[in-house]
Formats: C-alpha cells, structure tokens, sequence
C-alpha cells in the first residue's frame, strides 16, 4: 500500500513538472512559422525587442511630496532557466524512482516505500516551483534613494522609473534621428502612411503564406526573406499541411526602430496582433497542430528597408519578441 501511494504521488509531482515545461513552449506557426529570420544590416544580431520600451503614462507626483527614484528590476529568467530548472527536477525525480526500484531507501524506506525523506525533497520541489513563478510574476522595485513618508490611510509611495523613462527617452531620440536621416532623401516620409504600407504589407504576407503561394510577394520581399519563406512553404507542401491563418486582429502598429547604412533605409515595426492560427492535413482537413477556436496573441518585430529616396519597401526580417 505504502509503494503504490508513493508511486501515485511521484507521478502526481511528474506530471506538475511536465506542465511547467508546457507552459512555457509557445508553439506558433503564422507566416515565418514564429520564428525570426531575415536580415537588420548591422542590427541583424541586436534583437529589436530589448531595445524596445512600451511607453507608459507618467505619474504625477503630488505637491507635499518629496520625489523619490526608483528603477525597474531586470526581470527574472526567461524560458530557458524555467526549463533547465523544470528538466533538472524531473531528472531527479526520475532518478530517485530508478535507485528505489533498484533497491536503494531513504530514512524511511527498505527499498521501494515511501519514506521521510522523500516527503522533505517533494516539499522542496513544490516550493521551489512556487518561489520561480512567483518571482516570474512580480516584479521588484529597486531603491535607489530615499522614498518619502506617507501618511495614513494613503496607497503608499509613488514610485518614479527614472531608469525606464531615461530608457524610453534614449529610445525616441534615436528613433527620430533616424527618421530624420530618411526624410532627408525622401522629404514626404510620412510615419502614419509609412505605419498603413506596413499594415497592407503584414496581411498580404499572412494571406500569401496560408496560400502557400509566394509569388505575388516577389516584389515586396528581399532575397533572403524570399528565400527562407520558401523553404518553409515547401515543407508544409511535402508534408502535405496547410497553415490557416483567420480573423486576423491588428492591435497596435508601432515604429520602434529606423537608421540608415551603406546607402540603405531600414524601419523596423512593432505589431501586436492575434488571430486563430492552426495546421490541418491537405485532405481530410484534420487539425494536426493550433485550435480552430482559441486565438493566440503574438508580438512581432519588422524591419523594412529600400535604396534610400522615395524608393519601395521591402521586408527584411522577422523578430519574435524576447
């Protein structure tokens, strides 16, 4: 009775581990199959996404108040700490079952049982999961310097992101130099119909590609986005798959990046966007991979670019947010 309940409750924490892992596998297809490819020039092995900052409302400090700094806190691992640490647990997991069944008991066994210790290790495993998600979820606020009083009954401390506006500011700043440096040979660069082009130019890529027909984009892409999207579409045609891609929602269309190199323009465009995106088999129409019914949400990064001059656009490359 002992073995069987010590076996029901290991598989019980294996099964939890496995689902942390699960959590944090986000498996896109769309065009570029979610990942990122294509070239930035010089910034191809800077990811867009880390120099990007979502401009946030600032606060107003209150008259009687003294202001305070404070900066955001690096935020925790990402996915590949949550995975090495989820793949190490269920490895110790797995291996402390191996040696039981070999023979090998803790304080409280004689080969096999289920004993004290076992109890402190699982206990640990649990806790160390809560503590990692915990600390995933909430962010932490660093001082640095003096926060001020607050009387009763207030919220609490108002907190200044001196650090992320600074950020934020550094941003816009080389967003608009670089913007000016394109109006330069192209006096009518507007950013609200360069903003529209690329909202066309994101659909019409996304119809080409659950199409699996890439022609009609030849004029719109660069050889090397070509040339990679075409890879793909022809494994998804010999593995006699199709890609659907529907109800495609553009939530925000954003200019985060733009510069200039060896007589090139290059924009870079943050979209957020969802849509339902699933895989079916070419005959039967049977989902093999997604949901016909649960949109997914996604951030991507797209860096446009052309000779420099009121010249077209072509996309260079794809960023997955990090």
């Amino acid at each position: 009775m002992t073995r069987t309940y010590g076996r029901l409750l290991g598989l019980v924490v294996i099964a939890a581990v496995v689902a942390l892992l699960a959590m944090q596998l986000d498996v896109w297809a769309r065009a570029g199959g979610g990942r990122s490819m294509g070239s930035r020039g010089s910034r191809s092995y800077s990811s867009p996404s880390q120099s990007y900052r979502a401009p946030a409302a600032p606060a107003q400090p209150r008259p009687d108040q003294r202001t305070p700094f404070a900066t955001q806190a690096p935020a925790p691992a990402g996915g590949g700490f949550m995975r090495s640490l989820a793949g190490g647990l269920l490895g110790g997991i797995l291996g402390g079952m191996l040696f039981r069944s070999l023979g090998f008991a803790g304080f409280g066994g004689m080969g096999g049982g289920f004993g004290l210790m076992d109890l402190v290790i699982l206990a640990a495993i649990g806790f160390a999961i809560y503590w990692v998600v915990k600390q995933r979820r909430e962010p932490r606020v660093v001082s640095e310097g003096p926060y001020q009083r607050v009387e009763p009954g207030d919220r609490g401390p108002e907190l200044y992101r001196t650090g992320q506006a600074q950020s934020t500011m550094a941003q816009e700043t080389d967003l608009g130099r670089g913007v000016s440096y394109v109006r330069q040979m192209d006096p009518g660069f507007d950013e609200g119909r360069f903003r529209d082009t690329c909202t066309d130019l994101f659909f019409k890529v996304q119809a080409a590609w659950g199409h699996r027909e890439l022609e009609p984009l030849r004029a719109i892409l660069t050889p090397e986005m070509s040339i990679q999207l075409s890879e793909d579409v022809e494994r998804y045609k010999k593995e006699r798959r199709i890609n659907r891609l529907e109800n495609i929602a553009v939530r925000s269309v954003e200019l985060t990046e733009a510069w200039q190199e060896q007589g090139q323009d290059y924009v870079t465009v943050r979209f957020l966007a969802n849509l339902l995106d699933y895989t079916v088999e070419e005959g039967t129409g049977h989902v093999v991979e997604g949901s016909r019914a649960d949109p997914v949400r996604f951030e991507e990064f797209w860096t446009f670019t052309r000779p420099v001059g009121p010249n077209p656009w072509r996309l260079s490359a794809i960023n997955q947010s990090e």
